[in-house]
């Protein structure tokens, strides 16, 4: 009898793994950017599904910065970590914000994470970030689902974007190739995922040479994405938590039967109520909600540059200030009455300053180099540098930057320039004189000048243009 129900059980065993039905489904998230307002709806529609069907829960990097609430908690980064357990995420990778505190943090905060985290074109030479495992092979009602991450090395010096100082003693191989290296997992799941931080672009690239992938989740680009590129679905579902991509595969035996990927909004659901008061807890801090000042008109991201490039001249006595586009982590202001968290939301990189000086023709070179910027594609072409002094960049019949026109500056005389820790050391082509590393966060000059000159009064007018040169 104990052998007939032994072999009963193995022939149900291989029923269920090579001819039943099944369906898993995968939830995907990506760039939540700690935006944890939307986590208990993000916690009801997850617990929902599990109720239904078997479930794996992604996340596609950068779960951070961007919330000063979450930046300056007790434990920072924390929270977001706290709030991914309890809602019982299972694997994620890394996004280049994972390593805005360096290196040692995120060792650190990786351990505190009770999902896997895959990263298979990191390499560690250091004791203070483990390496991370490349992939990770679940099983679903019998189906094997792999999933392997990859984050980009094309934004700066070979590693993620962020200062060359939180990646000592790391090395990225470029990702899609190593993605392509791992595509004989392929043999060894019934689904093979990519979970990508290296954008749709990118991955589309991918997905046009290598088959392997079944399903490619993608981050970083902030995108609404779902489309089918070489037999290979590509899914991305935003920025901050609004929408999550949901991915239905069909299994029938081994083989994949259909995968359907749909972006589903957030905000048809019901918030989760203890997910609800863990957000209500992070949010009960007196010196962060404390008004510093207001504005006289909601500040687009162009008035906030003109704002924060002149509280930075008028503080270290400059002739002009630059900041870049990336640094202004506000599309607009949320409201007139500006709080420290607001402050602190809208620069969460802890930016420090540099004073100089340059000649209009340094200028000129930095401002032309970053607006063709083939290295970093994603942030050329536009206008990235934001500055006291208006300037025209000039570009010619294909596009490119060829001059830059500046009609207050004298082209014979150097200014004492002042701009962001970041553009300074990442930026090409940046030649000054006379540099010196000032000390001072510019949080701390944002809320300084905002006491001093409050109510702020600037129009939504961006000082610099583009024109088509003759």
């Amino acid at each position: 009898m104990i052998i007939a129900a032994a072999v009963a059980a193995a022939a149900y065993m291989a029923w269920v793994r090579y001819v039943s039905e099944r369906s898993i489904v995968i939830i995907s998230t990506t760039d939540m950017h700690a935006k944890v307002d939307n986590f208990p709806r993000l916690a009801t529609a997850i617990a929902r599904c599990r109720d239904t069907v078997a479930t794996i829960v992604a996340d596609a990097g950068d779960r951070w910065t961007g919330n000063a609430y979450v930046g300056m908690a007790r434990e920072p980064r924390r929270p977001v970590i706290d709030m991914m357990n309890a809602m019982g995420y299972d694997v994620a990778t890394l996004g280049n914000h994972e390593f805005d505190d360096g290196q040692a943090f995120l060792g650190h905060i990786n351990s505190l994470c009770r999902f896997d985290i895959v990263c298979a074109n990191v390499v560690s030479d250091t004791i203070t970030f483990p390496q991370p495992a490349p992939y990770k092979i679940f099983c679903r009602r019998g189906v094997k689902v792999g999933f392997v991450g990859v984050v980009t090395n094309y934004d700066h010096n070979n590693h993620p974007a962020g200062k060359d100082e939180s990646f000592v003693g790391l090395t990225f191989p470029d990702p899609q190739q190593t993605a392509a290296e791992y595509a004989w997992l392929k043999r060894r799941c019934d689904v093979l995922v990519l979970v990508s931080h290296m954008g749709d672009d990118m991955d589309a690239r991918l997905a046009e040479k290598c088959t392997a992938y079944d399903l490619i989740l993608s981050g970083h680009t902030h995108n609404l994405v779902d489309t089918l590129v070489n037999g290979t679905q590509l899914g991305q579902s935003g920025y901050g938590a609004k929408q999550i991509g949901v991915t239905h595969i069909r299994m029938k035996g081994t083989k994949i039967a259909s995968l359907d990927y749909r972006i589903v909004p957030l905000d048809g659901y019901e918030p989760d109520p203890h997910m609800a008061q863990m957000v209500d807890e992070l949010y009960d801090n007196e010196a962060l909600n404390r008004p510093v000042g207001e504005s006289r008109r909601i500040l687009t991201r162009t008035g906030l540059a003109a704002w924060e490039t002149d509280a930075m001249r008028r503080s270290l006595n400059a002739d002009v200030a630059f900041y870049h586009y990336g640094g202004i982590r506000f599309d607009s202001l949320p409201d007139l009455s500006i709080s420290a968290a607001m402050i602190y939301s809208l620069e969460p990189f802890s930016s420090s300053l540099y004073s100089m000086r340059m000649t209009p023709a340094q200028m000129r070179r930095m401002i032309i180099s970053k607006y063709n910027d083939t290295a970093n594609p994603k942030e050329s072409h536009r206008i990235d540098l934001f500055s006291t002094t208006p300037y025209t960049i000039r570009v010619d019949a294909r596009g490119e930057a060829v001059d830059v026109v500046f009609p207050e500056l004298d082209e014979a005389a150097s200014y004492r320039v002042v701009m962001g820790d970041y553009m300074y050391k990442n930026y090409r082509d940046v030649e000054a004189a006379d540099v010196v590393p000032e000390g001072v966060l510019l949080t701390d000059i944002l809320i300084g000048d905002l006491r001093d000159n409050s109510p702020i009064d600037y129009s939504n007018e961006c000082r610099q243009r583009i024109e088509r040169a003759e």
